[in-house]
């Protein structure tokens, strides 16, 4: 734990202040689909990894935010992509005012002050990336930072967690089994009718109405999976459509900005998802 020029330990919004970790200081609007909260702290408590695997915009982060906040931990969080390196998550030398300093990646700062990382789409970075975290996934829980010559030990606080969505995967992009098999995994989806029914009234304020008819519009894109569409309109999309609603936009434009052209740019399926949209609308 860091100290203070006067030598009190360091708060936890001071220790977050020294590195890309935030701490969540108001409660984040969640609704539990299942047992995942309780699944969740107790893999904390057990220092077990936690994966996430679940379509997009189904609440996968806005869940590790709450559980951030309930937890009391800071939250370091890193959206994977193809030109992640190692470096990149554990840290390198820069040159600073004519000196060679270290300075920790996210993944070293998560450790160091006892947060909890969050690798979203883990699936994303590249293999010999992923490859660094399995001594911190597994009982070691250490992390070797090679090229500052030290062994970084988690401590009794710190997680991590990642998240991928199954149905993205491919042979280029799969999670390696030497790796999934160090989480316990937490398997998300849209909610049920009713209950995304209350997620969307309570994020957008719209009437309930108004919401229903957005619920139904998902359940017909979603019916499109695999037909035309990737996937269909995820929680999310539906929350940005009842906001534009919310703001006096047209529920029809609302839903083809926020929906239909989120969803694809193929002209027949734009077509389609729009005339979706007007049956309810």
């Amino acid at each position: 734990m860091s100290k203070l020029a006067a030598g009190r330990p360091a708060t936890l919004h001071e220790q977050a202040s020294q590195t890309a970790a935030r701490v969540i200081l108001k409660e984040p609007y969640y609704e539990a689909i299942g047992g995942e909260i309780g699944l969740f702290a107790a893999a904390y408590a057990t220092q077990i990894p936690v994966l996430l695997k679940g379509p997009t915009g189904c609440g996968k982060t806005r869940f590790i935010e709450y559980m951030a906040w309930r937890l009391k931990r800071p939250l370091v969080t890193v959206s994977c992509h193809d030109d992640l390196t190692a470096a990149d998550l554990i840290g390198r030398y820069l040159i600073t005012n004519n000196e060679t300093v270290w300075v920790d990646g996210p993944l070293a700062q998560a450790v160091r002050c006892g947060g909890i990382c969050y690798l979203d789409e883990i699936v994303e970075a590249r293999k010999d990336t992923t490859v660094v975290i399995h001594p911190l996934a597994d009982d070691r829980r250490m992390l070797p930072m090679e090229k500052h010559g030290e062994l970084l030990h988690a401590p009794q606080e710190f997680l991590l967690a990642m998240s991928y969505n199954p149905g993205y995967q491919s042979v280029l992009k799969e999670l390696k089994q030497s790796t999934r098999q160090r989480f316990v995994a937490i398997e998300f989806n849209y909610p049920n009718a009713a209950l995304e029914k209350k997620i969307v009234i309570a994020e957008t304020g719209i009437d309930p109405a108004l919401a229903e008819q957005l619920i139904r519009l998902a359940e017909m894109t979603r019916n499109l999976k695999g037909n035309g569409l990737d996937e269909g309109a995820s929680t999310r999309l539906l929350v940005h459509a009842g906001k534009l609603i919310a703001k006096g936009i047209p529920a029809r434009a609302a839903c083809t900005g926020a929906i239909a052209a989120a969803l694809t740019d193929d002209p027949d399926m734009l077509r389609a998802v729009n005339e979706l949209a007007n049956s309810l609308f």
